[in-house]
């Protein structure tokens, strides 16, 4: 008996439309003209009966039929793109997806997946970006996250705490920040637009306020750091991520770095997620991010 449905076509513009919340982002992350996708979603529609979308001002919004439609079809894509990538993966022998910070992945975890290497030649580690703001994670196996206020509930509630974390302010040696009676005062404070809350957990946990005349914000972790870097103002940050800048002087911490703690935990993502390369990975990375606390 043929499977009634719609093209497959149709549902992945609908999927895209609705999660990006424009029919233009969709067409560019699916290499088609605007002109295809509306086609595509009005072929949908057609072949539903009824309306999936309402206009919103100039833009678009799903209407309760299109809430409950994108709800099955992204789960549906999701478990599509998982069980594609585990035929691929296991073409090519053991392997773990993990997700992180693009700031994780390129000031820490690459630099030490040499020694995972070393100790596991036989698997094969992909690597994907994600964010506070981004929690569908590409299919990964594992998600490596210290900010999970946003994750859904679940996801929250099975993280497994694999290291502890340490977070403090840090600006540009010359850079006028100054620590004083319970208060550190600078010219301007700079924020992570999606976890902006760390600078108030840091507040709570360290006993010092913070005075600035003006606060910058940037979407990325990396683009904090380099902001510091520039000298226009002081970031907080997770010790990891700057002990390269501290030992060479291009940062100071002057107020050193408080524990957070949540700490830094793997949540699982995929079936795969107990699979022996995912299970050696998680035991590899403990190890590692533990024994660097160890060190002065």
């Amino acid at each position: 008996m043929p499977r009634r449905l719609p093209p497959l076509s149709t549902l992945k513009a609908f999927e895209a439309t609705a999660r990006l919340g424009s029919v233009t982002r969709a067409a560019d992350e699916l290499g088609r003209t605007h002109g295809a996708i509306s086609r595509q979603i009005r072929a949908l529609q057609d072949h539903a009966g009824l309306p999936l979308f309402e206009k919103a001002g100039t833009g678009l919004r799903l209407n309760p039929q299109g809430e409950t439609l994108l709800q099955v079809v992204g789960h549906a894509l999701d478990q599509l793109e998982q069980g594609w990538q585990q035929v691929l993966d296991e073409a090519r022998g053991p392997s773990v997806h993990v997700a992180c910070s693009a700031t994780f992945a390129m000031r820490w975890l690459v630099p030490h997946l040499p020694g995972f290497y070393r100790r596991h030649p036989q698997v094969r580690v992909r690597l994907s970006m994600t964010s506070a703001r981004d929690i569908r994670h590409q299919g990964a196996d594992l998600v490596l996250a210290w900010d999970r206020l946003s994750y859904p509930e679940r996801d929250q509630a099975r993280a497994i705490r694999i290291a502890d974390v340490a977070f403090g302010p840090v600006c540009a040696s010359r850079y006028p920040a100054a620590v004083k009676r319970k208060r550190l005062t600078c010219p301007a404070r700079i924020t992570h637009e999606h976890t902006s809350r760390a600078w108030t957990v840091w507040q709570d946990n360290s006993g010092l306020q913070v005075t600035h005349k003006k606060e910058l914000s940037f979407p990325h972790t990396h683009l904090c750091i380099e902001a510091a870097l520039s000298g226009l103002g002081v970031a907080l940050v997770e010790r990891r991520m700057v002990v390269d800048d501290l030992a060479a002087g291009r940062l100071v911490a002057p107020c050193g770095f408080i524990s957070f703690a949540d700490g830094l935990a793997v949540v699982p993502a995929s079936e795969r997620a107990s699979s022996p390369a995912a299970r050696a990975f998680m035991a590899w990375i403990a190890d590692e991010l533990s024994e660097q606390g160890r060190r002065p």
